[in-house]
């Protein structure tokens, strides 16, 4: 009778899934494979197709190659309502939405391991570039904590930023303490058909988009004014004190600057963005700066070090603010300092995080650029430990 626990890995026909489950095997484990299908429609993918169709077939070699069970399941219906519908619905508002943090919470550790334990699965593991551990608290029960991947140029740790104890519970993560240079060798040297597949990009399980085509299926398309806000606008105006003031935005009316140009609609268009703003003549790149959804404006401003691009300070609602580690959770008027992130890769910045009764303020040592409603900032303790995230509301 075999009592070892069963575990599914999540093969999507990539080299670190495909490595993981190689890993997993080779220590004796009781694997199986399970493919998921999540997205049907190409509208504005670049490709022109899903490549889902040669992702499944690499995937069924790899279990082959390694001699595991494979299986397949449609879960494009879940991913449709609660990740593409979410984003539609966040970029409406004139948020930008994380879908790979939102496809990690929803699907990959819900949806997909409900279908897993259909199949007997006891644990599901992940190609991710994270780290798992944990300890019995003083009560007796197991605290699970999350921790960077080993290799800095590749940990993935931030898209789990909003997993829970429950579904770190069962998690694995075995690649998450070795480099992806490693993972690339141990494929070639077992010969797995993935070792060389290149690393998925654009919008988990979709792929590369054109955003705005994309967006297009939902949002409709309608003309506006690019707005440039000088540098000029900034003199003279009172520096932010409080921290309320310090994770305010800048407000802009049209009459603050020059209309530069048109755009094809305000919520096609995010904090930060250079590229297909279709601006010339400047002697520096144009950079968005805010957009206006009830008026269709987006405001602009030339250059990196424009002020319109940096702020000390940012606000995450009450009900968006979600602790990995619910034991360590802060109390309105509580403080704490942590080292924290608002998108993948970028470094840690040193900041303190501020509970009030009207949500978590997280105030920078530095100015941070490019400060993104619907993005995620996560938090992490000094020796690695991401902590808790939430979503930037402003």
């Amino acid at each position: 009778m075999n009592n070892k626990p069963r575990i599914c890995i999540g093969l999507s026909g990539g080299v670190d899934s495909s490595v993981a489950a190689l890993l997993l095997k080779q220590q004796g484990c009781d694997v199986f494979a399970l493919f998921m299908q999540n997205w049907h429609d190409t509208t504005g993918t670049l490709h022109g197709e899903c490549e889902w169709e040669e992702d499944r077939s690499v995937a069924e070699m790899v279990a082959r190659k390694i001699g595991i069970p494979f299986h397949f399941v449609d879960l494009s219906d879940e991913y449709r309502q609660r990740v593409v519908d979410y984003m539609f619905s966040e970029y409406e508002k004139g948020r930008t939405p994380n879908p790979d943090v939102l496809c990690n919470r929803e699907i990959k550790f819900d949806a997909f391991w409900k279908a897993a334990q259909e199949l007997g699965a006891d644990y599901v593991a992940t190609g991710h570039y994270c780290r798992k551990d944990s300890f019995t608290a003083p009560d007796g029960h197991t605290v699970y904590r999350i921790l960077a991947g080993s290799d800095p140029n590749k940990d993935q740790s931030y898209f789990l930023c909003q997993l829970s104890q429950e579904q770190l519970a069962t998690a694995l993560f075995p690649i998450g303490d070795i480099t992806k240079p490693e993972v690339r060798r141990i494929a070639r040297e077992a010969g797995l058909p993935s070792a060389d597949k290149k690393d998925s990009q654009g919008i988990c399980f979709v792929g590369k988009v054109d955003l705005p085509v994309f967006l297009q299926q939902k949002l409709a398309s309608h003309e506006g004014d690019i707005v440039e806000i000088p540098r000029s606008f900034y003199e003279g105006r009172p520096e932010p004190r409080t921290l309320e003031e310090m994770a305010e935005p800048v407000s802009y009316r049209r009459e603050d600057g020059k209309v530069i140009g048109r755009h094809i609609g305000a919520q096609y268009y995010t904090i930060g963005q250079r590229k297909g703003l279709g601006i010339g003549g400047h002697a520096e790149s144009c950079f968005l700066i805010a957009n206006d959804i009830e008026k269709n404006l987006i405001f602009v401003g030339e250059g990196d070090s424009h002020p319109g691009l940096w702020r000390r300070a940012l606000r995450i609602r009450p009900e968006e603010v979600h602790w990995i580690r619910p034991d360590l959770a802060l109390a309105p008027g509580e403080d704490r300092h942590y080292q924290v992130r608002i998108r993948y890769r970028q470094p840690l910045q040193e900041a303190v995080l501020h509970a009030r009764e009207n949500g978590m303020y997280i105030e920078f040592y530095q100015p941070q650029r490019g400060i993104t409603p619907g993005q995620f900032a996560a938090w992490y303790a000094p020796d690695g430990e991401m902590v808790g995230s939430g979503v930037i509301d402003k």
